[in-house]
């Protein structure tokens, strides 16, 4: 059957949602509230799991121009540097998952997935704010903060975790404070010294706090981003700027690698936001709406699978759409298919930011001694296929 798919949220999300259903064969029109498509933020990181999808939609070789791809992940103490942990990325990645491990810039990712949708004749309505929606036997009914109204066959929510969609259909979020707020940054490696850091994923723990450092459009970025425990509260936003004083405090001590970024950062451009648990739902969806991404299960940072889950869920619905003949069984099918997977993610980055922030350092050692991080990911992580994975 083919639909109109009304999508609210033009992000990463929305736009590959946009785009999967394209190809299948729907209409589709994104409602964005912003005056024009761009994404925030810095670093992404795209596991196989969610590359089979953006494979699929023709975008794997312009990722690879735009991407690194680490040869592993490296796991080391904040002081002294010292390796306690590491698992291959690169060929191995791709040769257990069948895709490669990818990372680039949000905005980059943003930009191949707008000019996929353009190609694919999707529709894209800007400064079009979503206040509420009408369920009814016949499709659903949005309006926009203009009063104007659009009729359609399904609504997906892909508006983030401050999500218009999910309040109507779930209610009040609930969202606590964590107890952890996000430094980011980005530096021109040329402003670094000469082979300063590997190409691999970094990640630097210690007591209360973790670092990740990773390289951006074919390395000539490297990105920063700090998880530091704290009680002063600031906006959770993605361009809440910080005093960068803040910043060098919160990382006293540390390594002399991570003292050299803090130092070559622009002090005008340090960003941090606090970050919030949204208690699971356990229904995402009406008769005719549903949601998707970070309005419906919103992760902390420590296992790299926000963006990711996004990317599958968007798959699995349109191809759950093409597997029942009424759109309400449809959605079930879909949410069905992706409450388990999703929040063991959820509660894979929760029992992450416990590790990464323990205070004792053997401790932290004997808890890499005795795990296989790269295996336990392999093994379910990574390996799923949006594409393939039996719905049922």
């Amino acid at each position: 059957m083919a639909l109109k798919v009304l999508i609210a949220g033009g992000g990463i999300g929305g736009l590959t949602a946009a785009c999967c259903l394209r190809k299948a064969g729907h209409a589709v029109e994104v409602f964005e509230q912003a005056p024009e498509l761009a994404e925030i933020g810095a670093g992404i990181q795209l596991s196989a799991n969610a590359m089979h999808v953006l494979n699929d939609l023709g975008l794997g070789m312009a990722i690879a121009d735009l991407a690194v791809q680490p040869a592993a992940y490296v796991f080391r103490l904040h002081d002294s540097g010292e390796e306690i942990g590491r698992f291959a990325l690169a060929g191995e990645h791709r040769r257990l998952n069948g895709a490669p491990y990818c990372q680039l810039h949000r905005a980059d990712l943003h930009d191949l997935l707008a000019a996929k949708l353009r190609e694919l004749k999707g529709v894209v309505h800007l400064r079009s704010r979503v206040v509420s929606y009408e369920d009814d036997t016949d499709g659903v009914r949005l309006r926009l903060s203009d009063d104007s109204n659009f009729r359609g066959d399904l609504l997906i929510g892909a508006d983030g975790v401050k999500s218009v969609v999910r309040r109507q259909l779930a209610g009040p979020d609930n969202a606590l404070y964590t107890g952890d707020a996000a430094w980011r940054l980005t530096i021109p490696t040329e402003e670094l010294p000469d082979g300063f850091m590997d190409e691999v994923m970094s990640v630097w723990m210690g007591p209360g706090r973790h670092v990740v450092c990773y390289y951006l459009r074919g390395g000539s970025l490297l990105n920063f981003v700090g998880l530091v425990e704290t009680d002063e509260l600031s906006e959770e936003s993605w361009t809440s700027k910080f005093a960068w004083e803040h910043l060098k405090g919160d990382f006293a001590g540390w390594h002399p690698d991570i003292q050299t970024i803090i130092d070559k950062a622009d002090k005008n451009n340090c960003f941090r936001w606090s970050l919030y648990y949204r208690p699971p739902i356990e229904n995402w969806s009406s008769q005719h709406v549903t949601m998707l991404g970070d309005a419906v299960h919103a992760t902390l940072p420590y296992l790299a699978q926000g963006a990711a889950m996004a990317i599958e869920d968007a798959a699995v619905l349109a191809r759950a759409l093409n597997l029942r003949e009424t759109v309400a069984d449809a959605l079930q099918l879909y949410q069905r298919n992706r409450i388990g997977r999703t929040s063991r993610i959820v509660q894979g980055s929760d029992q992450n930011r416990t590790l990464f922030h323990m205070r004792d350092q053997n401790k932290l050692r004997r808890a890499f001694a005795n795990r296989n991080e790269g295996a336990a990911r392999n093994a379910w992580l990574y390996s799923y296929n949006p594409l393939t994975v039996q719905l049922s």
